[in-house]
């Protein structure tokens, strides 16, 4: 029997009509065992690399999916066909391991030996996109300064070549890797450099989307919450009909996010409630939920609950994290002024009974606000009261003085240069 199946497109069918997962690898294996090297089973080949990443990801086989690239079996195949074909080859392996949860570190070690490959064979725009992708996978592991060195020196490569598609990529990655620094200027630049660059040249829809998605967080990032809305909807409309819900959701999530920053807890549960909504139900839009139904009914209870119940969902995502704690304080520290508003000497114990927080939380709470002239007070920690002030008002006399003695100074000044002229 031999060792190996003749590579032609009925071995491939038969691979993949096979009824056991184990088996069809094992066929796609012994057709590239096939010493042929004539250009029909090399095209043969090629498909059976395609459909063997495919069934790899699908068997959660992230070992083998990295030794069809290390495996040295396969290195005179690749030099073998076109380097368009090798290009979409090689990166279909990276993309099916990235595909596996819990790989970071595979797919980091994976990406620098396909760099150093392409490298030793001259591969230059093969190695650009490797690149371009390694330092996203390095983003991902929380590397950004090894990132942005990496993306630093392929810039200056690629702008020799005028790849403008690879450019907008670069940029936008620069501008994530620079938000995740808090360095929002800097993303702002690399987003700019990222329109400069598409608007010369016919991006696709995905990249269009990746643009208007960037450009919602960075409005975000300065609390221009309606702007950023229209972006993360501009984006959500182009993934739709990309059809990616992973993106989809995302971006649907952060609609939600800037409705609530705005305080419109009734839009959130309109997109919720609609068909739309409907199709994308999960814990990220539960979270959404939560906080737009403590926001409508003012409970800042009702928040802290929310941020407790759904920990792992807010911390996993740090702008969402940001935001919804920014939200949290501001929520609080409206509610306590509502509550204390009728006061003028209040015990802490029975505003931390009103709001149904912790003591000491609400005290803390309290003692920041007078601190930032909130409100004017002081805490009487002996008798463990509250003393508020009332709002010391301003006389009307004393601005119009003012002004007065300005307008009699310009006129001063004016009579004396006039008698200067007329003296010389």
């Amino acid at each position: 029997m031999a060792s190996f199946l003749p590579a032609t497109p009925n071995s491939i069918l038969q691979a993949t009509e096979a009824e056991d997962p184990s088996e069809t690898i094992s066929m796609l294996y012994q057709v590239l065992d096939d010493p042929s090297s004539s250009p029909d089973a090399l095209d043969v080949k090629v498909l059976a690399i395609k459909h063997l990443t495919e069934k790899l990801a699908e068997e959660n086989r992230p070992e083998d999916l990295c030794s069809l690239f290390t495996q040295l079996r396969l290195r005179p195949f690749f030099s073998s066909i076109a380097k368009v074909k090798t290009a979409k080859t090689v990166r279909g392996i990276l993309d099916s391991v990235c595909k596996i949860p819990g790989t970071s570190d595979l797919q980091l070690a994976l990406c620098k030996e396909m760099v150093q490959w392409t490298r030793a064979q001259k591969h230059t725009l093969l190695r650009q996109r490797l690149e371009e992708r390694l330092a996203a996978i390095l983003m991902e592991n929380k590397e950004y300064l090894e990132a942005l060195t990496l993306l630093n020196g392929l810039l200056q490569d690629v702008r020799r070549l005028d790849d403008k598609r690879l450019l907008v990529d670069i940029h936008l990655l620069q501008s994530k890797l620079h938000v995740s620094l808090r360095n929002v200027p800097m993303a702002k630049a690399a987003l700019t450099a990222a329109r400069t660059a598409a608007n010369s040249v016919l991006v696709p829809p995905a990249q269009q989307g990746a643009i208007d998605f960037q450009s919602g967080i960075l409005h975000t990032e300065e609390n221009d919450y309606n702007t950023a809305f229209s972006y993360f909807m501009e984006a959500f409309e182009i993934f739709e009909t990309l059809d990616d819900p992973t993106k989809d959701a995302i971006s649907l999530k952060y609609m939600l996010l800037c409705l609530n920053m705005m305080n419109q807890p009734d839009g959130v549960a309109l997109i919720i409630d609609s068909w739309t909504g409907q199709l994308y139900l999960g814990p990220d839009l539960d979270v959404m939920k939560a906080v737009a139904d403590a926001l409508s009914k003012r409970s800042v209870n009702l928040f802290e609950i929310a941020l407790r119940d759904y920990k792992t969902q807010i911390e996993k995502d740090p702008i969402v994290h940001r935001h919804l704690s920014s939200l949290y304080d501001t929520a609080l520290e409206l509610n306590l002024c509502r509550l204390i508003e009728p006061f003028s000497r209040v015990e802490i114990a029975h505003i931390s009974e009103l709001i149904k927080l912790p003591v000491d939380h609400v005290e803390r709470k309290l003692s920041q606000m007078i601190l930032d002239k909130m409100f004017t007070g002081t805490m009487d920690q002996g008798a463990g009261c509250l003393v508020i002030f009332d709002d010391p008002k301003t006389d009307a006399i004393y601005p119009a003085t003012l002004e007065t003695i300005s307008n009699t100074r310009k006129v001063v000044n004016s009579l004396c240069a006039r008698s200067a002229k007329i003296i010389e």
